[in-house]
């Protein structure tokens, strides 16, 4: 079938809008995609949001409204009869067993007249998962899909998605069952802080291509410091809130903007060389998806960190800028078909979990 896939990630940029043909277990090609971004006033709403709640009136019941209008504009694939919606995660708490993203999938389904699948992440939360990262699963079918198009070996690879958090997928394309075959975890803060710097400092939505910390110096004190929280030495599977390391925003404070930029590239980067000790076996190169790859100082970064060659996922044939986006689109498939959506080597479910909600536009 044909699925729209929609995803407005933590980077509070914007909506990624992908058509993926597919049953749910392979890929069988990729249509058409947009993106429409969030205008000032749309991001100031959900920047005020961060945080909330679902029942909390006044602004987290605005962001969820704005976050629906948002993405029915953005619906415009009528060759897709099903759409996957992830909405806007504003706060994500799995240890104690809460996720919230923002805008109901059943007034999408409304505004748009088809059947909507959506609220992906609490019912594995609810068995003790921690809810993210959810497009592993997903990883492994590109890896199957790259491998059959001759793009990548028939190895294991790793897919590192820079969104406003970031995180590693380990997947083996030989294996044909993405249960037995991933291991996923959050590696850190990525663009979010960088972005916020930018919001609060230059009045801009982000480091455009990483001209602002390449210019500057990072302060390897406060880099080490940062390390040295003690998320980096959980096991793997483990998840992160857009703003669960608001002290790293803080330790940079007193730094000229450049620097500033340049100490949270570097500390990025950093997180994923540490997450990289937890991976079953060490890559021989990163791909790299989500709007990160396209700043320059964190490639940089990455690969004087890592030691691994850094690559876009453009490498392997793949759209990185919509993978999350095509991945919605494949677990709504998935939901669909009551297939897993997510188990214990990616959120760290005690089991396979199907998660998410479907919703029909008269229901």
């Amino acid at each position: 079938m044909l699925v729209l896939g929609m995803m407005s990630g933590t980077s509070l940029d914007g909506v990624d809008a992908a058509v993926v043909e597919t049953d749910g277990e392979a890929i069988h090609g990729f249509g058409r995609s947009a993106y429409r971004p969030y205008c000032a006033a749309e991001a100031a709403v959900l920047h005020a949001a961060l945080g909330r709640w679902p029942g909390e009136e006044g602004v987290a019941e605005a962001a969820a409204l704005s976050v629906v209008a948002h993405a029915a504009l953005a619906a415009d694939f009528p060759e897709a009869a099903l759409i996957g919606y992830h909405g806007q995660t504003l706060a994500h708490d799995p240890a104690r067993g809460r996720t919230h993203q923002a805008g109901q999938g059943w007034r999408l389904a409304r505004a748009t007249g088809r059947r909507v699948v959506w609220d992906f992440r609490r019912e594995d939360v609810r068995q003790g998962g921690e809810g993210a990262p959810l497009v592993p699963f997903f990883h492994h079918a590109l890896a199957r899909w790259a491998v059959a198009q001759g793009r990548l070996a028939a190895a294991p690879v790793v897919f590192l998605n820079l969104g406003g958090v970031g995180n590693l997928t380990w997947c083996d394309p030989r294996q044909p069952d993405p249960l037995r075959a991933c291991i996923a975890f959050d590696t850190g803060p990525a663009n979010a802080p960088l972005n916020d710097l930018m919001r609060a400092r230059r009045g801009l939505a982000r480091d455009e291509g990483g001209a602002l910390a390449t210019a500057g110096t990072p302060d390897e004190t406060v880099v080490e410091a940062f390390l040295r929280h003690e998320y980096f030495t959980r096991p793997a599977p483990k998840s992160l809130d857009r703003d669960a390391f608001a002290g790293l925003s803080a330790a940079v404070a007193a730094l000229a903007d450049a620097d500033a930029a340049a100490t949270l590239v570097h500390a990025a980067a950093a997180a994923v060389a540490s997450g990289l000790g937890l991976l079953p076996s060490r890559p021989e190169m990163l791909l790299v998806c989500g709007g990160g790859r396209h700043n320059a100082a964190i490639m940089a970064a990455l690969e004087s960190r890592s030691r691994l060659p850094v690559r876009p996922v453009e490498a392997a044939g793949l759209d990185g800028d919509m993978i999350e986006a095509q991945g919605f689109a494949w677990l709504a498939a998935r939901v669909l078909r009551g297939l897993p959506t997510s188990g214990p080597g990616t959120t760290g479910a005690p089991r396979a979990i199907c998660g998410g909600r479907i919703s029909a536009p008269a229901g």
